[in-house]
Order: structure tokens, then C-alpha cells, then sequence
């Protein structure tokens, strides 16, 4: 019994780095938060189009300190793909605001 003990708060122990990490991964979370706000009441297309890139930046970035926080490989490949996919939608997205595709 007193192993299990032992083994479950040294499985829950975190050290300083990680709060630091997950801190900031939660003050991200508060800008995606308004990024999003910006995407939704955006003047313009092009507001809302700088407002989707910088909120996938912001949840790259927050996928990325969460990847280093809990040391979590597969993690990175998962924002690595999300930030391929996104940097194909932001094309897409500028080529649709310059004309369509004709």
C-alpha cells in the first residue's frame, strides 16, 4: 500500500519548469480566447483572416509547451501537422481573398 502511495506522488511531483509551462500555456488560452473574438467581429476579411492565423499560431505554440511541460513527443508531431495543415488553409484562404480561383 505504502508503495502505490509513494509511486502515485512521485507521478503527480511537478517541478518549477512545468508550471512555468503550463502557466503559460493557460495565459495562451486566454489569447486564443481573443483571437477568437477578433474572428468573429472582424471588420474585414483580412481582420479575420490575420485573426485565424494568429489563433492556430497561439494553439501551435500551446500544443508545443504542453508537448515540453508533460515531455510528450507525439505532442510535437501533432502541432507540427496542425501548423502544415494550417499554413495550407491560410493559402487558400489568401487565394480565395484575392479573387477566387478562376
Amino acid at each position: 500500500m505504502l508503495v502505490v502511495r509513494a509511486m502515485v506522488e512521485e507521478a503527480f511531483r511537478m517541478s518549477v519548469s512545468q508550471y512555468l509551462f503550463i502557466g503559460t500555456a493557460f495565459l495562451m488560452t486566454f489569447l486564443i480566447i481573443a483571437a477568437i473574438g477578433r474572428l468573429i467581429m472582424g471588420p474585414t476579411i483580412a481582420d479575420r483572416l490575420v485573426a485565424f492565423d494568429v489563433m492556430n499560431t497561439l494553439v501551435t505554440v500551446t500544443m508545443l509547451l504542453l508537448a515540453v511541460a508533460y515531455d510528450s513527443v507525439v505532442m510535437v508531431d501533432v502541432a507540427i501537422v496542425y501548423m502544415a495543415l494550417f499554413f495550407i488553409c491560410t493559402l487558400y484562404f489568401s487565394r480565395y481573398m484575392e479573387g477566387g480561383f478562376k
